[in-house]
């Protein structure tokens, strides 16, 4: 008897290892096939920036080109304003090209990583490849919209230079490219330049199981996004739910209302 015991335990522990390889195996596949989509998302997310820079910038420089070329220029226009004003138009195009041509390469090269392969981490290989570019050609898109005002004031006194209330009609568009400029740097530039520079620009929002309705602080932070391991030993019966703060990417600003309302209403346990 006890030589039968032995060996159904014996059996019942060879089970077990063989239970426990086969979820060990389950738990690697898994592994990689969120670090496959994790890959992707971060693809789609830098993709989907570089349209987005690429597009207005090539939008602006198409306006100033057409600002340009469809003008009519009367023959008593005062000299310094003709040579501010092809010193902008040049400028806001040169500007806008750099922006559109680095985020059109990038957006190239971003497109042929290896998703599958990752051969390189695709965090390392746009802090490496990518970043350098990407700052070069937000600050050039940053500066190139301005000088764009500029030139609108100085196609409003082109424009009415023949008329007899040019000063005023002239003034009043230059007030406004003035004001909207004067804007762009004391308040748009100034609070997303900064966050859209970082290397890996986070948002970390800090809630209360306890408390639904509580409110919820957004903090910005910086510093190198951490690979997740989806599966582990201590991942078994652990919820989303007792964690304290939730990192999002830098494009999740317009999807943070929905995890909020997903965090507070359905909390879901990892297995």
């Amino acid at each position: 008897m006890m030589g039968f015991a032995a060996g159904i335990e014996m059996a019942d522990m060879a089970w077990e290892v063989k239970c426990r390889e086969e979820d060990m195996k389950q738990r690697t596949l898994e592994n990689t096939r969120h670090a496959i989509d994790d890959a992707r998302r971060a693809v789609d997310e830098k993709a989907a920036q570089l349209k987005v820079l690429a597009n207005q910038s090539a939008l602006i420089a198409g306006f100033s080109m057409v600002a340009f070329v469809e003008i009519n220029i009367a023959s008593d226009v005062n000299g310094v304003v003709l040579t501010l004003f092809g010193a902008a138009v040049s400028s806001v195009i040169a500007l806008m090209l750099v922006s559109t041509l680095n985020a059109t390469y990038m957006l190239v090269a971003i497109l042929r990583y290896d998703c599958v392969a990752r051969e390189v981490p695709f965090d390392e290989f746009w802090i490496k490849r990518c970043e350098p570019d990407w700052k070069m050609a937000l600050r050039a898109f940053s500066f190139g919209i301005p000088l764009f005002m500029v030139v609108v004031a100085l196609v409003a006194w082109i424009v009415f230079w023949t008329h007899e209330c040019r000063y005023y009609a002239a003034s009043i568009v230059s007030g406004i490219s003035f004001t909207l400029a004067v804007f762009w740097f004391s308040s748009t530039e100034r609070k997303w330049k900064d966050f859209l520079m970082m290397t890996q620009a986070k948002i970390t929002i800090q809630y209360d199981d306890t408390n639904a309705n509580s409110v919820i602080p957004i903090n910005v932070v910086d510093g190198p996004v951490q690979e997740q391991t989806y599966g582990g030993e201590n991942a078994e019966g652990s919820s989303i739910g007792s964690r304290t703060s939730l990192e999002l990417s830098s494009l999740a600003v317009g999807e943070l209302s929905k995890s909020e309302e997903k965090l507070k209403t359905k909390p879901f346990v990892i297995k």
